[in-house]
């Protein structure tokens, strides 16, 4: 199962398969050696051990950071510019907080509306049936923490009601920031979601923009994957 038109017809347990492989399934391109430099110290964070980002070695252009920024959507409002790996936060006076991102590979990509309805700190990760059909060596189920594959929090993304599968979350690989790596979840650092899971409460809106300036997706219009 991936995050195809297919996997929408099939429900929310094969999308749910699909928006998790993004770190299972994408093998990492760096060697232990490679990684470490990437991370910082070791911090806590509501109880759990994990590295933090070492920012010195991440590109400027996916750092946090305040930009001049024109949207019609509300303030409070979550933008995805899926084509240059952005993510914006609409703050009042044109002006919005703007993440880097990680998002899905090709054909895993989609765009369209969503609402954040459930948002979780260290989120337990289990494998759904098809999931583990195509990869019989996962485990049953991954507890919240440093070694979870969502990392330190998850922003749930439902449509009129229902769990689309996809989530904005964290990630145990920093240097992904910026690619197309995921089979449909947006990623990013660490440091990064949490500060986003504070400033975006139940009911926040999300739109997925292949890129900026393309057509505002209707409402009720299916989300388009590709």
């Amino acid at each position: 199962m991936d995050c195809t038109r297919r996997g929408f017809v099939l429900g929310g347990a094969g999308l749910l398969a699909a928006a998790f492989s993004n770190r299972l399934e994408a093998a990492s391109t760096l060697t232990a050696k490679q990684a470490a430099p990437y991370f910082g110290p070791v911090i806590e964070d509501s109880g759990v051990q994990y590295k933090s980002t070492n920012f010195r070695k991440i590109d400027p252009k996916w750092r946090r950071q305040f930009v001049p920024y024109t949207s019609s959507e509300p303030q409070g409002s979550v933008v995805v510019d899926a084509s240059n790996h952005h993510l914006y936060l609409i703050f009042e006076n044109q002006t919005a907080l703007r993440y880097g991102v990680g998002v899905g590979r090709d054909g895993f990509r989609w765009y369209g509306r969503a609402r954040i309805d459930r948002k979780a700190k260290w989120p337990r990760w289990t494998p759904p049936p098809e999931m583990r059909a195509r990869q019989p060596d996962l485990p049953d189920f991954i507890d919240g923490g440093a070694s979870n594959p969502l990392g330190a929090r998850a922003l749930y993304l439902y449509r009129q009601g229902k769990d689309t599968g996809y989530r904005l979350h964290g990630t145990l690989e920093p240097w992904s920031i910026g690619t197309n790596v995921s089979s449909g979840c947006i990623r990013m650092f660490n440091e990064d979601i949490m500060d986003l899971y504070q400033r975006c409460p139940i009911g926040t809106r999300v739109l997925v923009l292949k890129y900026l300036g393309s057509p505002v997706i209707d409402e009720q219009a299916p989300v388009d994957t590709q």
